[in-house]
């Protein structure tokens, strides 16, 4: 058995009151001092690993969780109307698939997290688009209410900025293989994105 804790960041209202039964019930978080609130994981494993490891273990395997939470309760993959095999194979696929879009679209704008989409929707689904033209040059404005709308435009317009000014000598797939690197920024921890291997074209 592994107990784990880990300090909040804000303290917690320790006792709730119950309106059913007059009891209070606790969190489980343990107050030291004012200020220090921890909270607490209890882990039960036959793995025979050091701490630092079972810990990485166990917080990937949520992450994992996570992402078929979201898939589920977000994107529609908890269940389907129809008891034909083939159609539910057909709508679970292209539901990965544009799950996996959505994702790779979000990590442009936010390329060192991964946001769900409860959160990313409304954050990049809700802004108006205008086009104007002046002078032979096509102008798109998007304009969002969103709180954090700022945040978002400043990080695109520095990335995209950049490669307006390299589209023309770089070339699309040099392009590509730049956005391809933003969106996995935290997955390559430094190392450069290698280019896939040719694939040898059929003679005859």
């Amino acid at each position: 058995m592994l107990v784990l804790r880990r300090r909040l960041k804000e303290p917690l209202l320790l006792h709730k009151p119950h309106h059913v039964t007059g009891q209070h019930v606790c969190d489980f978080v343990e107050g030291l001092e004012p200020r220090r609130v921890y909270e607490y994981v209890v882990l039960v494993t036959t793995v025979q690993e050091e701490l630092l490891t079972l810990a990485q273990h166990y917080r990937d395997r949520a992450d994992m969780e996570n992402v078929f939470d979201e898939l589920k309760n977000q994107w529609g993959w908890g269940g389907y109307t129809t008891k034909d095999l083939k159609r539910c194979q057909v709508m679970a696929r292209q539901i990965a698939l544009i799950y996996n879009w959505w994702s790779m679209f979000v990590r442009l704008a936010i390329p060192r997290r991964h946001a769900e989409a409860i959160t990313s929707r409304p954050l990049l689904l809700t802004a108006v688009g205008t086009q104007t033209r002046h002078q032979g040059q096509t102008t798109l404005t998007l304009t969002s209410a969103h709180a954090q709308t700022g945040q978002i435009q400043q990080a695109l317009r520095t990335f995209f900025a950049d490669c307006r000014a390299t589209a023309e000598p770089l070339g699309w797939a040099a392009l590509w293989r730049k956005m391809l690197r933003r969106i996995v920024v935290v997955f390559l921890r430094g190392s450069p994105l290698r280019s896939p291997p040719e694939i040898p074209q059929p003679t005859g």
